[in-house]
């Protein structure tokens, strides 16, 4: 409750802030009453979907709102950015007149009106880009291609490739056509193996009923592995008896089997190849602050030797930075997935990539080194809550290990 007194308090504040530039626009009731109208329309339709709504399954009005809240939102963000802005710049400049007993134009009420436009222009443009990212960017399938070089990689590996998704989320999806195309384009890369890293469905295992056949047509030669996700537990959303949620739960480890996925439970499995070996080691959940923390890394890896070299699978990446970076055992590369980049940020490939998510997760996307171990972390197939993407689009990452010191 607390909690929500802050945020309602942080959302009237944000709201009385940004009107001040809607205000030197439309000096009338008429203007300042429909502002106040459609910000009241969508923050209590918002949470009276999330109030009243089945949180199993989302209607298709509470994802309207959920678009409208974030539209709304990202839209006064920009505008009290600017805003500020001129604010601070017109403190300074009064207060440096002041002192000097100059004549002020700091406050002339047309350099405030331009920068209203200016502000209103601005918030525009995150509209647009949100609008697309929920008609286009949440099927926007990119492949992203890593080599990693490791000089203890076996000989028989050296050349090896992984395509690893993560994030599917079934239960957000309404697009066969686009699902089948991207599943076809894993196909495409012809990897040696597929690894899975968690969160199948959003809550229930009936969520991924009717994709079992569409998710079933992935291929590898050596396999499909997958691990489980803090979402696939069924943690959030209420059940009638403990013995139906992990009746839930069982049913969609079955589901994984019938799609062809090992699911690999705090446990190993080995991929060999002309004598010798690489360890795909996988663990439950295990996420830093409140998430499920049922990954067992010491039991997993019970029958692996020391010398073995090893691909961990972990949804979420602060197991990596909390447990596995530092273990006395030296994990070679860790596949993570969980942060979805927040399905929102900007992104120019080898150069800069921000999300809003960096100040949760201090490895969110992509591929990291510590200490001599690499992390992917996947972007996600899926999505979830947000209907879209904007800028963070869905991943199909493919790795290919070689043999050999790192290129300088």
């Amino acid at each position: 409750m607390i909690r929500f007194i802050i945020f309602i308090a942080v959302l009237v504040a944000l709201d009385i802030y940004a009107f001040q530039a809607f205000r030197f626009l439309v000096r009338n009731r008429w203007g300042t009453a429909i502002y106040f109208i459609i910000t009241a329309f969508v923050i209590g339709g918002l949470f009276y979907q999330f109030a009243t709504g089945d949180r199993r399954n989302w209607s298709a009005m509470t994802q309207f709102f959920i678009v409208a809240f974030i539209i709304m939102l990202v839209g006064k963000l920009v505008l009290i950015g600017t805003m500020f802005g001129e604010d601070v710049f017109r403190s300074l400049e009064g207060l440096y007149y002041k002192i000097t007993g100059k004549n002020s134009s700091y406050i002339l009420p047309s350099r405030r009106k331009f920068i209203s436009q200016l502000a209103l222009g601005l918030a525009a443009i995150p509209f647009a880009g949100i609008l697309y990212g929920v008609f286009k960017g949440r099927y926007n399938f990119k492949v992203l291609k890593y080599t990693l070089h490791f000089e203890d990689l076996p000989d028989a590996f050296d050349g090896y490739k992984i395509t690893q998704i993560s994030d599917i989320h079934s239960g957000s999806f309404d697009n066969k056509e686009k699902v089948e195309y991207a599943i076809n384009l894993i196909n495409e890369q012809a990897s040696d193996a597929i690894l899975f890293t968690g969160d199948m469905v959003n809550n229930e295992a009936a969520e991924m009923e009717p994709w079992k056949d569409s998710f079933a047509k992935l291929q590898a030669r050596d396999g499909k592995y997958s691990v489980l996700g803090n979402h696939d537990y069924g943690d959030y959303v209420p059940w009638e008896t403990p013995e139906l949620k992990e009746a839930n739960l069982e049913r969609l480890k079955e589901i994984q089997a019938e799609i062809g996925f090992d699911l690999i439970l705090n446990d190993t499995r080995f991929v060999e190849k002309n004598g010798q070996r690489i360890a795909l080691v996988g663990v439950e959940n295990w996420g830093a602050g409140g998430f499920k923390k049922a990954g067992d890394l010491n039991k997993a890896i019970s029958q692996v030797n020391s010398n073995d070299f090893k691909v961990l699978l972990s949804h979420d990446p602060s197991h990596w930075e909390k447990e596995v970076i530092q273990h006395k055992e030296h994990f070679h590369l860790t596949l993570s997935g969980h942060t979805h980049g927040m399905q929102f940020g900007i992104e120019i490939p080898g150069w800069f990539k921000w999300s809003p998510v960096k100040w949760r997760y201090k490895y969110w996307a992509g591929i990291y080194e510590e200490m001599g171990q690499y992390i992917n972390v996947n972007r996600g197939f899926g999505y979830l809550a947000f209907p879209g993407r904007v800028g963070i689009w869905p991943e199909i990452t493919v790795i290919e290990l070689r043999k050999g010191p790192k290129p300088a």
